[in-house]
């Protein structure tokens, strides 16, 4: 491979990420292979590349077939509007999108399938369109085996609704799902067909829609075998209603941390209503946090307590969840979001610049590849990195400058990157993405769908149908 030399102004790097200092990057073998002096020529400012610990590579944007502002239990019905997609478009548009958004490394929790018996199929074409990209991920299974319309029986749900919406939502609902052993054997099959450079994860999707019984099969298989988990945990009111009428010893995450799930091997994807004592247990297992805050914020989740997550000890990450404020995946308008909503009030400072600069581009890269290393910018790291162009972040330049972190922590966008850089190569610059054709990739995927979404016409006027039933259902005493 090449010997690229990058000169820089400085860097966001090491231990605080502040160097005002020039410097040039010297990379070979996808590595950083030396951060030596230069000078101050540049106008690159160099930071390690951003990582989206939680995601589902989903093809669209939601609000465009009129999922914004649902809560988490309908929008997820109403992704079903979309028709199934080829997995290699769907991959390539979303994974395009998060390095055009200076991500770098992404979390696929493969969660919407045609069957089952594809998953292996999909896998393998969601890692092509990584490798093609230029990205890194890692890919978890989804696995799940009850409650697939609200967290308890649907009877009653399906009940309240008219004659076509129930036969439409009922056929939606009722499909069969393989039992515990095969789910688990499906992963083997995954890793398997994602080809070399990306690892399989189990996918549990959560408590609420797994039995108890695969998610014991889940910790047992990672502990034999070593292999990660990524799972959702306490997303919504809901889900927190529901993890309280559980008779479960200790509650819901002590009986997750007595099976053994929790570990260092284990994701939580949210944690929005996770309790002190309960941060406290997934501090001591080892386990990742990937808060998301603008899905939480889009649908109507709630705000996570990632300062009380800081504060019990918990490894914490940022995850966009496809769902990025504007639904553009940018992941540096994520980050300032985070920092704002959380860094604390007043004087009060609950973490600082270089914590959630670690948050972003640290603390989620071995939950999602499995491996430690990365997340900053010194002699042998690897060379993935995104560089900043200065003249468009500090357009309005004055004579006393501000620390470029502050900069990028008040204003730093999509729109001021200059380049993406993966394992030593160029991954998207000036806007675009360097290996393929996004935009043609893009008008090639809407072109599909909107030919053939008109087949979800009966789902669409379900949907209204839905809402109603389930707003009662969720408010009446004792639900979920």
């Amino acid at each position: 491979m090449t010997t690229t030399s990058i000169p820089c102004l400085g860097a966001l790097c090491a231990e605080g990420f502040g160097s005002r200092d020039p410097l040039t990057l010297t990379l070979n073998e996808g590595r950083i292979v030396s951060v030596e002096p230069g000078t101050a020529a540049s106008t690159t400012l160099a930071m390690p590349v951003l990582v989206n610990a939680h995601d589902h590579a989903r093809p669209l944007r939601a609000s465009s077939f009129g999922a914004a502002g649902k809560p988490l239990e309908l929008w997820l019905s109403t992704l079903a509007l979309l028709p199934p997609i080829d997995p290699y478009l769907a991959a390539a548009a979303s994974l395009g999108r998060s390095a055009l958004g200076g991500v770098g490394v992404v979390m696929v929790h493969h969660t919407r399938f045609r069957s089952f018996a594809a998953v292996p199929k999909e896998a393998a074409a969601t890692a092509r369109a990584a490798r093609d990209v230029g990205v890194r991920i890692g890919f978890a299974v989804a696995l799940r085996d009850r409650n697939p319309l609200v967290y308890g029986p649907s009877d009653a749900v399906l009940d309240a609704l008219p004659g076509q919406a129930r036969a439409e939502i009922a056929a939606r609902v009722s499909a069969p799902v393989p039992d515990v052993p095969t789910q688990i054997r499906l992963v083997d099959e995954v890793e398997a067909a994602l080809g070399e450079g990306v690892r399989a994860q189990y996918g549990p999707t959560g408590p609420q829609w797994c039995s108890d019984k695969l998610l014991v099969a889940v910790a047992e298989a990672s502990a034999l075998t070593g292999r990660r988990v990524h799972m959702h945990l306490l997303e919504t009111r809901y889900q927190r209603d529901w993890a309280d009428r559980q008779e479960k010893p200790g509650g819901l995450v002590r009986w997750l941390a007595d099976i053994g799930l929790l570990s260092p091997r284990l994701t939580l994807a949210h944690c929005t209503y996770a309790r002190p004592d309960e941060l406290e247990l997934i501090a001591e297992s080892g386990a990742t946090i990937a808060v998301n805050t603008s899905s939480n914020l889009q649908i109507r989740s709630g705000i996570a307590p990632v300062a009380a997550m800081r504060r019990a000890g918990c490894r914490v990450a940022l995850g966009l969840d496809g769902l990025g404020l504007d639904e553009d995946d940018d992941a540096l308008r994520e980050m300032r979001l985070a920092h704002l909503l959380h860094r604390g009030w007043g004087f009060a400072e609950e973490f600082g610049d270089a914590d959630i600069l670690a948050m972003a581009v640290r603390n989620g890269r071995a939950a999602v590849l499995g491996e430690e290393g990365g997340g900053r910018i010194a002699d042998g790291e690897p060379a993935d990195l995104l560089l900043l162009d200065m003249d468009r972040l500090n357009e309005d330049r004055l004579p006393i400058a501000p620390e470029p972190v502050g900069l990028l922590l008040a204003r730093g966008t999509r729109h001021h990157m200059a380049e993406v850089i993966v394992e030593g190569r160029s991954v998207a610059k000036g806007g675009r993405l360097t290996n393929i054709d996004h935009e043609a990739l893009t008008r090639e995927l809407l072109a599909i769908v909107r030919h053939d979404m008109v087949s979800s016409g009966s789902l669409a006027a379900a949907l209204p149908h839905l809402e109603a039933a389930m707003r009662a259902h969720f408010h009446a005493p004792g639900c979920c």
